[in-house]
C-alpha cells in the first residue's frame, strides 16, 4: 500500500492526480488530508471531498493519532507527501507528529520506508531549505513541483502529469505518464 498526504499547500491537484493514477494501475492507496488542504482543494479544484475520499482503498482521519497507519507494526510500502506544507516539513524535519501525517512521516522514515515529500513553496526560505536537507540526510526524497519543459508540455495537465510521473518514478512504479529526455 502506498500512503498518499495531501497538505494545505496550494497544488492539491498533484495529490489528487496521483490518487487517480494509483487506482489506474491497480495500487492499493492510503489517504491521509489535512484541514487546510480541504479547504484549498475546495479553492483550487471542482473535486467533491467524498469523491476524492471514496478513491482511496483506506481513509484516515488527520487529528487521529489512533490510526493504524500510525504504528511501526503497521505495514505499507511507501509515503508520499503532496503537496507538502512548509508548516508539515517542519514538523516531520523536528520530530513533531502531532497529527496522522506527521505520524506517518515518522514511522516511514524510522522503518527506512521510501518517503518522498513533494514541498510546494516559492520562493525559499533558509529555514525551509535546511529542514529539506534534515529530511534528505534522513533518506526522505525530496521532490519539488518544478515541471521539466524538455517533455513538451502542451497544457497544465500535462506539467501535472510531469510531476507526477516523477513521483511514480522515485518509488519504482512504470508509467508513462510524461515524455522522457531522449
Amino acid at each position: 500500500m502506498i500512503v498518499i498526504a495531501i497538505t494545505g499547500a496550494s497544488g492539491v491537484i498533484y495529490g489528487i492526480r496521483l490518487l487517480e493514477v494509483l487506482k489506474e494501475l491497480k495500487i492499493e492507496t492510503g489517504l491521509i488530508i489535512s484541514d487546510t488542504a480541504k479547504v484549498v482543494i475546495k479553492t483550487e479544484t471542482d473535486y467533491e471531498m467524498e469523491d476524492i475520499i471514496k478513491s482511496a482503498d483506506n481513509y484516515y482521519e488527520f487529528n487521529d493519532l489512533t490510526a493504524s497507519v500510525n504504528s511501526g507494526s503497521f505495514k505499507f510500502d511507501s509515503l508520499i507527501i503532496v503537496p507538502c506544507s512548509m508548516k508539515t516539513l517542519s514538523s516531520i524535519a523536528n520530530g513533531y507528529g502531532d497529527n496522522t501525517i506527521t505520524r506517518v512521516a515518522d514511522v516511514s522514515l524510522k522503518q527506512k520506508r521510501p518517503t518522498v515529500i513533494v514541498p510546494r513553496e516559492t520562493p525559499l526560505r533558509s529555514i525551509h531549505i535546511e529542514n529539506m536537507l534534515r529530511l534528505s540526510r534522513e533518506g526522505a526524497i525530496v521532490l519539488p513541483a518544478m515541471p521539466g519543459f524538455y517533455s513538451n508540455h502542451d497544457t497544465v495537465d500535462d506539467q501535472i502529469n510531469f510531476i507526477v510521473g516523477k513521483i511514480l518514478d522515485s518509488v519504482n512504479i512504470e508509467n508513462d505518464l510524461f515524455k522522457r529526455w531522449e
